[in-house]
């Protein structure tokens, strides 16, 4: 029986590289390969696999920079031993100096973050980004095989980092089309009465950590100003923020100041895929994104997505979608007229968008880790 050992901070059904690398060791379980589990935390159902073993590492003070030393040496010194045995080893990014098989969601030499928050929360991330940088470059070099989650990734490594293109395939995420789904408009209705949400404005969505600038929520915000000017929008358009961060005091704060009342901020939230079927549109304007999960999950729930042209997800978007594509996101002008002409044209967008919706639904969280188990035991 061929046997993996899959490290990685989390194995649980949050976050984009989290929910990823969850899927892939659910599906190694269940067609009966033999797994290890080498992280921080791991979901129940996957700790009630008899051929899944979890080799947990504590996480110091709650820090993932702080355990960062302790958790590379340790999966090293688990990854020798295994792999003495025949056993795959799947490592993230630079989470781990193992060079066999990498998994790459996100490559720090594409985006220097950019926080407004105070000095020691950015020396600390500065400091994070730089050790992050070099233990990536290492652990790449060092691979036999990489898996990249987009075009996008697979060109920066080539790029930035000179990994030699014959070593990295490209493998999109997958998705749960039974979470994620479109519904009618007389279920909207019914989840929005649920929620509290006006049935009677088009309501958009922005999905994103508020640590730093990295997802464009500043260029959202100074958009959603200049549209506010006028009545129409001011009285019949709301934005939901989901998500939490070092910035979020600051921006409800500067919400309030500007008398802004059609911007809500919602924090962390487990129902995402309720609160989809209950939007109209997803605003994406990120800096960097590999992927975008978040993208894929909105779309698959039959929202049209104003997303960065530059982000991985925006890769399946054909010729008849792209003014839904960001050019700059730095620019929240053209981010105020790329909304407009949503809302201009919203019927025509949810059209074109439910064949693209359907196409994402079929490629499942299943078909992924079967990809990526292909390219691994060919």
């Amino acid at each position: 029986m061929k046997s993996y050992l899959l490290v990685s901070g989390d194995f649980v059904k949050t976050g984009g590289m989290d929910r990823a690398n969850f899927a892939l060791a659910d599906y190694l379980a269940r067609i009966g390969r033999q797994v290890n589990l080498f992280g921080h935390r791991a979901a129940p159902e996957l700790l009630s696999y008899e051929n899944l073993q979890f080799h947990q590492v504590p996480k110091i003070a709650n820090s993932y920079f702080l355990s960062a030393p302790w958790f590379n040496w340790s999966g090293v010194q688990l990854a020798r031993k295994l792999s003495d045995t025949g056993c795959n080893v799947l490592v993230n990014g630079g989470n781990c100096q193992w060079g066999d098989i990498n998994w790459v969601h996100y490559v720090h030499a594409s985006y220097k973050p950019d926080s407004k928050t105070g000095l020691l929360y950015k020396i600390k991330n500065n400091i994070s980004a730089q050790m992050s940088l070099e233990k990536e470059l290492k652990a790449l070099k060092a691979a036999r095989l990489i898996i990249a989650n987009s075009e996008l990734t697979k060109r920066d490594l080539i790029e930035k980092l000179q990994i030699p293109a014959e070593k990295i395939v490209r493998i999109y995420y997958g998705i749960d089309p039974e979470s994620f789904y479109p519904v009618k408009e007389q279920q909207k209705r019914e989840i929005r009465a649920q929620l509290g949400w006006p049935e009677d404005k088009n309501i958009f969505i922005f999905i994103g950590a508020l640590g730093d600038r990295r997802k464009g929520f500043d260029t959202l915000f100074a958009a959603w100003q200049k549209l506010n000017q006028t009545k129409d929008w001011k009285n019949h358009c709301q934005l939901m923020v989901i998500g939490t961060g070092a910035e979020l005091v600051e921006w409800q704060t500067r919400t309030k100041d500007a008398n802004i009342n059609n911007i809500e901020f919602l924090g962390r939230r487990t129902d995402v895929p309720v609160l989809l079927r209950a939007g109209d549109a997803l605003v994406a304007p990120s800096r960097y994104e590999a992927y975008g999960l978040g993208v894929r999950e909105a779309l698959c729930t039959g929202l049209p997505a104003i997303v960065s042209a530059n982000a991985g997800v925006a890769e399946h978007y054909d010729y008849q979608l792209q003014d839904l594509l960001l050019l700059d996101p730095n620019n929240a002008d053209e981010l105020y007229i790329r909304l407009l002409n949503w809302q201009k044209n919203k019927s025509r967008y949810s059209e074109l968008i439910s064949h693209l919706c359907d196409q994402l639904r079929s490629h499942s969280w299943d078909n992924m880790a079967r990809d990526i188990i292909d390219k691994i035991e060919a």
